[in-house]
């Protein structure tokens, strides 16, 4: 796959998964309630099957892209089953996933040589509230452009949408604008952006960043947060003129929700098969 505009301009909105881990158990939260002190969030949906299980359903699915999230801080006492569940995923699907959430240039190439396409990046690069640049040459050095994501999720103010760091628990004075997204594509290869004030509410997505990430025609990037039905799933199609790519967390059925996976499973099925017919043509 190649990297750059190129790799986004003509695609259609893809479905990418997601497994988000936190003390050992794959879950679904809201998205703004994780807290380190006492490993605290609020629940939507905590899974009987391990990472692995999904990872191998979306492996049979044939769905790439997709990411695994570490929710504990490296210096929780959890971290040690977050992160094993998090290998044992990119062992089941070795090249498929991504991989977020305390990620260095000490530790990434681990998570990369485990199986991971691409290591996720926030906050290593976002600190003391922006962006510090020599940290995120340390990172394109230690793993490639190409295998590298940048997590730009974010939270709305009167101001605009600003990136949040550290499990989004920090504000950073960073605003997710046109011009940060030109500057930081020469550094990675796609970009993840969670709308955190709607992250896991199930109440419908945040239209004016879909919008604003829509009209950006570079890089490929996923929106996350808040889809809780087809017609989310249609409206961010629209706004973002099929160009972001999206995840689903809460609201499929695999996670408790009522969007029925093998609904969003078709749709996606459609799309790669018209994708490979039009690739064929030319």
């Amino acid at each position: 796959m190649e990297s750059g505009a190129g790799a986004r301009m003509g695609a259609d909105m893809e479905f990418r998964p997601c497994i988000d881990i936190h003390n050992g158990k794959v879950k679904q939260i809201v998205g703004g309630s994780l807290r380190d002190a006492g490993n605290q969030a609020e629940e939507n949906f905590v899974a009987e099957q391990t990472a692995a299980f999904f990872a191998d359903l979306y492996k049979k699915a044939g769905l790439k892209g997709g990411h695994i999230i570490l929710l504990n801080s490296v210096d929780s006492e959890h971290y040690g089953e977050t992160k094993r569940q998090a290998m044992d995923a990119l062992a089941a699907y070795p090249g498929g996933m991504q991989v977020g959430g305390g990620i260095t240039p000490t530790n990434g190439g681990e998570f990369l040589q485990a199986g991971a396409s691409h290591v996720i990046v926030t906050s290593y690069v976002f600190r003391d509230g922006s962006i510090r640049y020599d940290r995120l040459d340390e990172m394109v050095q230690a793993v490639g452009k190409e295998r590298l994501v940048l997590d730009l999720s974010c939270r709305r103010t009167m101001d605009g949408y600003f990136i949040v760091t550290d499990r989004w628990q920090k504000m950073t004075r960073e605003r997710v604008t046109i011009e940060l997204m030109d500057r930081l594509s020469e550094y990675c290869d796609e970009f993840l952006i969670h709308a955190v004030d709607v992250e896991g509410k199930n109440q419908g997505i945040e239209r004016e960043l879909a919008g604003l990430l829509g009209s950006w025609d570079g890089l490929p990037a996923t929106y996350a947060g808040g889809v809780h039905n087809m017609e989310d799933l249609l409206l961010l199609k629209e706004l973002g003129h099929d160009r972001l790519n999206v995840t689903v967390g809460s609201a499929l059925d695999l996670f408790g929700g009522t969007l029925r996976w093998e609904d969003v499973l078709e749709i996606c099925i459609h799309k790669q098969k018209e994708n490979e017919s039009e690739r064929k043509m030319y």
